[in-house]
């Protein structure tokens, strides 16, 4: 059975004519059809395999650009959570991104990061439960090691997490010197912890700071006035430049200084002059003490926060020229009246024009009577003059 070559109508070898159309069929149609026929078996059938496979091939490709992009979506979402710290959805998101494309790196990567960031987390938790428990070390070498896992990553995503990171073993930095502190450390060990509460760089920090160097301040002051009323300015000189290393603006601090100077000076010089003077000086002495250069405006003693006797207050120049190196002796006393300890303290600031105010403040570091159970009375006041 053939076939017509004009209307392709099935046709016996036998007609000469198509049943169909009515046109005459070839005399050669059966060697044409033979050649054909050939011609169909041998190439029909690849021909059709290649398309087969060109059309697969572009399903294919359609298919993993749209894998690809779903996988590129998801990515994106899981970053954003990253950045809010969202790590647990993130790794969710990431490992539906690596499911659509096997390949994706940047999906791979940050699934590192992702997971590195929740168990940081977890460290960060056990630090918190450490730090409750006033495991100050522990809780810091948590902290430490979480922050090595991030050696190997940077980026915007990781910002946020250093800085958890950092506001966690800053918080535990300040609880642990607060417990120092209540521990009442010794002038040694204020020292040291001074340093390392400047190098916490929060307000709590500052605030520390700031308390641990008044207590530097108050102790160096009461220190060094002592070995000035023994006349021993070296060493009084040493205590105050010692101080003036973790308190360098102190106004208190350097008036003293000052003031030691300036007696140091004054001292030496009455060594010198005690010959040529002694005629004079008991009239001068008499003269100094009978003027009525200073007043008292106020004076008082209590307890500061660390259970310390303070002696505080203030004085006024009524004189008509300047007065230096102010000198306040007093009294302390039992509600009773008896005077258990007597001590002199400096006024600043050194100098007092005409009218002007200074104050002076002493702790007493080894009394454990409280305030209210103490009265005070200032005994004398001297001062030198330039003329």
């Amino acid at each position: 059975m053939h076939h017509c070559p004009h209307c392709g109508m099935k046709v016996k070898e036998n007609e000469h004519f198509c049943i169909k159309c009515g046109k005459q069929l070839p005399q050669d149609l059966s060697e044409r059809l033979e050649d054909q026929k050939v011609f169909n078996k041998l190439w029909y059938i690849p021909i059709a395999l290649l398309a087969v496979l060109l059309l697969s091939a572009g399903t294919y490709y359609v298919f993993l650009q749209q894998q690809t992009a779903d996988a590129k979506s998801l990515y994106n979402k899981a970053e954003d959570l990253t950045m809010d710290g969202k790590y647990d959805e993130a790794e969710d998101l990431l490992h539906s991104a690596l499911e659509q494309n096997k390949h994706f790196s940047q999906a791979e990567v940050a699934l590192s990061y992702v997971q590195k960031a929740i168990q940081i987390e977890n460290s960060l938790s056990e630090a918190k439960e450490a730090l409750a428990q006033q495991k100050f070390q522990e809780a810091l070498t948590l902290i430490n090691e979480a922050e090595k896992e991030l050696k190997n990553f940077n980026g915007d995503a990781v910002k946020p997490l250093i800085s958890n990171i950092t506001a966690h073993r800053n918080t535990v930095k300040i609880e642990e010197l607060k417990y120092r502190l209540q521990q009442k450390p010794s002038i040694d060990d204020l020292k040291t912890l001074v340093w390392e509460a400047e190098a916490i760089k929060t307000d709590q920090g500052k605030e520390i700071t700031a308390d641990i160097r008044n207590q530097i301040v108050d102790y160096t002051f009461s220190k060094a006035s002592e070995q000035l009323n023994d006349k021993q300015f070296a060493d009084a000189l040493l205590i105050v430049e010692d101080g003036l290393n973790y308190a360098p603006e102190s106004e208190k601090l350097l008036s003293l200084q000052t003031t030691i100077e300036k007696e140091k000076i004054a001292f030496e010089t009455a060594q010198r002059q005690r010959i040529e003077q002694a005629i004079s000086s008991a009239e001068k002495e008499r003269k100094l003490n009978e003027n009525d250069a200073i007043e008292l405006v106020s004076v008082d003693v209590s307890s500061d926060e660390q259970g310390k006797l303070v002696v505080k207050g203030k004085v006024k120049s009524v004189a008509t020229i300047p007065i230096n190196t102010i000198l306040v002796e007093y009294s302390l006393l039992t509600k009773t009246g008896t005077e258990f300890l007597s001590n002199k303290v400096y006024v600043y600031p050194d100098t007092l024009y005409p009218d002007e105010t200074g104050e002076f403040e002493f702790t007493h570091f080894d009394i454990d009577q409280k305030g209210k159970d103490i009265t005070i009375k200032v005994d004398k006041i001297k001062w030198y003059t330039d003329q």
